[in-house]
C-alpha cells in the first residue's frame, strides 16, 4: 500500500511514518519544511514531499497519483485550541484539499481527530457518545468530520477519524507538562510549579498511539471514529510522580500553583475497546 501522510514532520506525524514503514507500506512524506524533515531518521526510506496543503495552487493530483489512502494529520496553529483560526481558516482549506484528494482517486482517507470534540462530558467516553465541543479547535474538527460524511453520500470513500487524546513523548510540544518536567529537572530547578494534579486524563506514549494510527491504515474495513487511547484514567499528578521516579530526580511538585483549565472536565478518558480489538487482531497476524 502506499501511504500519503500530511503534516509529517509534526508530533505526530513523524512517529506515523516510522510505524508505516515498520509495517512495510511506501509513504510519500508531505510537509512545508524540507530542513526538519531531514533532520528525521526516516527521511532517505520516503519520498518526501515540500508542500503547504492549504495552497489552493497545489497540484494535488500529483501529489495523490499512485496513493491507495491518505492518512491526514497536518493542522496549524497547536496548541493554540481557543483561535477563531481552526474554524475560519483551517476547516474550509483542510476540507478543500480533502476533497481534491479524493476526487483524485485516493478511497481511504484516516484524519485524526481530538478528544476536545467530547467537549466539557466527564467519565468514561465511547465513539458513539455524542460530540459536544466547546472550543474553536474542537469544533473545527468535527465539523470537517461532518463535512466528510456529507461528501461520502455523494462520492464513496472509506473514512477514518481516529481521536487523539493525550500523547507523550517524542518531539512532543516543549511547553506540554512533561517536556516542562523534564526541562525544570535538566535546569536543577529546586520545584515544579503545575495544578493540584487530580484532574484525570487519558494518556498514551506517542509510538503507542503511532503503531495504533499505522494498524487503523492497514483495515480499510475499519471505519467511523476510533479512540485513539490507553482506555485508563490517570491523574496528573500520578503520571508528573512517575516521570519524576523515572527521572530519579529531587524536584519538588509545587501543587496548586495553576488553576483548572476551563475548557476541560475534571475526569474523562476515552473507552478503547475498538482500538484495542484493532491492535489484538494486528498483533495476532
Amino acid at each position: 500500500m502506499n501511504v500519503l501522510v500530511t503534516g509529517a514532520t509534526g508530533f505526530v506525524g513523524r512517529h506515523l511514518v516510522s510505524a508505516l514503514l515498520d509495517k512495510g507500506f511506501e509513504v510519500r512524506a508531505v510537509a512545508r519544511n524540507v530542513e526538519a524533515a531531514q533532520a528525521l531518521p526516516w527521511f532517505n526510506q520516503v519520498e518526501f514531499v515540500a508542500a503547504d496543503i492549504q495552497d489552493p495552487n497545489l497540484d494535488v493530483a500529483a501529489l495523490a497519483e499512485g496513493i491507495d489512502v491518505i492518512a491526514h494529520l497536518a493542522w496549524s496553529g497547536l496548541p493554540n485550541y481557543q483561535a477563531l483560526f481552526h474554524f475560519e481558516r483551517n476547516l474550509p482549506l483542510d476540507y478543500a484539499f480533502l476533497k481534491r484528494v479524493i476526487e483524485a482517486g485516493v478511497s481511504q482517507v484516516m484524519v485524526t481527530g481530538t478528544c476536545f470534540e467530547y467537549g466539557l462530558q466527564s467519565g468514561p467516553l465511547s465513539e458513539t457518545v455524542t460530540a459536544q465541543p466547546n472550543t474553536p479547535y474542537g469544533l473545527a474538527k468535527h465539523t470537517l468530520r461532518q463535512f466528510l460524511e456529507a461528501l461520502q453520500r455523494q462520492q464513496p470513500f472509506t473514512l477514518q477519524w481516529a481521536r487523539l487524546f493525550y500523547l507523550h513523548g517524542e518531539g512532543q510540544n516543549p511547553n506540554s507538562l512533561l517536556a516542562s518536567l523534564d526541562r525544570a529537572i535538566d535546569a536543577g530547578d529546586a520545584q515544579f510549579n503545575m495544578s493540584a494534579g487530580d484532574q484525570l486524563r487519558d494518556y498514551l506514549e506517542i509510538r503507542e498511539a503511532a503503531a495504533m494510527l499505522a494498524a487503523l491504515v492497514a483495515r480499510r474495513d475499519v471505519t467511523g471514529v476510533i479512540n485513539c487511547c490507553s482506555g485508563q484514567p490517570v491523574s496528573v499528578r500520578a503520571l508528573v510522580e512517575q516521570r519524576v521516579a523515572e527521572r530519579q530526580a529531587n524536584i519538588a511538585l509545587n501543587l496548586g500553583h495553576y488553576g483548572y483549565s476551563a475548557h476541560e472536565p475534571m475526569a474523562f478518558w476515552g473507552v478503547a475497546e475498538r482500538i484495542s480489538q484493532l491492535a489484538g487482531e494486528q498483533h495476532a497476524a
